[in-house]
């Protein structure tokens, strides 16, 4: 394992003196390097050590729209489509388009950044943006619904503020491939879509929460599915955390010792 880990942060430090890297506005430090995929080995060696006592806000809002506040102020709304989060006006809000209930196509001008999830003129999209604290980033997924194929359509978003790595899965329909992983990296936090229908199913999405291995998991885009369908396959390994509020306040010294499902209220 030693060895391991020593070739993966050798292999690391490779990657940032390379030209993609060096191109980006803020190295990953939540990128995952393997040695021997699927046996990913997760280098954590922050570029930007986050102080002790930065603390993230985040809020369901609604739908798949969670609030994201940063402690230098940002407001980020996840899957905005101006139903949930508009007010006050986030700064930044990501998109995906697989209902118009997960975009809009006429966001506020006062919105700095807009981020959708898809390329309107067909082909991937990636971002690689730096707002203040949070560096946001995205691993694009296919949608394959009603029989209707679009390559590189959805995109998971990926927010790195205060030592954290927050993952939004999006509207996800696949089960995701092991480059996949490798792209996303560790996640401390993670928000599921656990519909079990227009999403992937429930089976396929707890596998996948299960291998992020993500020490909070969020629930999502529920709609009628009892919770229980989705934390009964989460196995024994997972804490049950139902809170009476529609937020939390997490840092990286705050975050449980053992996985826990948080369930805010709203959900």
């Amino acid at each position: 394992m030693l060895v391991a880990r020593l070739f993966a942060f050798t292999s690391f430090i490779f990657l940032l003196a390379s030209p993609t890297w060096a191109q980006m506005q803020r190295p990953s430090t939540c990128m995952a390097v393997a040695q021997a995929l699927p046996d990913i080995v997760y280098v954590s060696a922050p570029l930007v050590e986050a102080a002790a006592g930065d603390t993230v806000r985040i809020t369901y809002a609604g739908h798949s729209t969670y609030l994201i506040d940063t402690p230098a102020g940002i407001r980020i709304a996840t899957d905005f489509s101006g139903a949930y989060g508009a007010s006050p006006t986030p700064d930044v809000v990501t998109m995906n388009k697989a209902h118009t209930t997960h975009f809009t196509r006429s966001p506020s001008p006062e919105i700095a950044h807009i981020l959708p999830g898809w390329n309107e003129e067909g082909g991937g999209i990636s971002h690689s943006l730096l707002v203040d604290d949070v560096y946001i980033r995205n691993v694009t997924t296919d949608i394959s619904r009603y029989g209707v194929f679009e390559e590189d359509a959805n995109s998971i978003f990926i927010f790195e503020v205060a030592g954290l790595c927050i993952g939004h899965l999006g509207h996800l329909h696949h089960r995701l491939t092991d480059t996949h992983y490798a792209e996303i990296g560790r996640l401390d936090i993670v928000m599921v879509p656990v519909d079990g229908g227009m999403t992937l199913a429930l089976d396929g999405m707890s596998e996948i929460t299960r291998r992020l291995s993500s020490s909070i998991i969020l629930p999502m885009h529920r709609h009628r599915t009892p919770m229980s369908a989705f934390t009964g396959r989460m196995g024994e390994a997972f804490d049950l955390d139902f809170r009476e509020s529609n937020s939390l306040e997490v840092s990286l010294s705050s975050l449980p010792r053992r996985p826990t499902i948080v369930i805010l209220a709203g959900v």
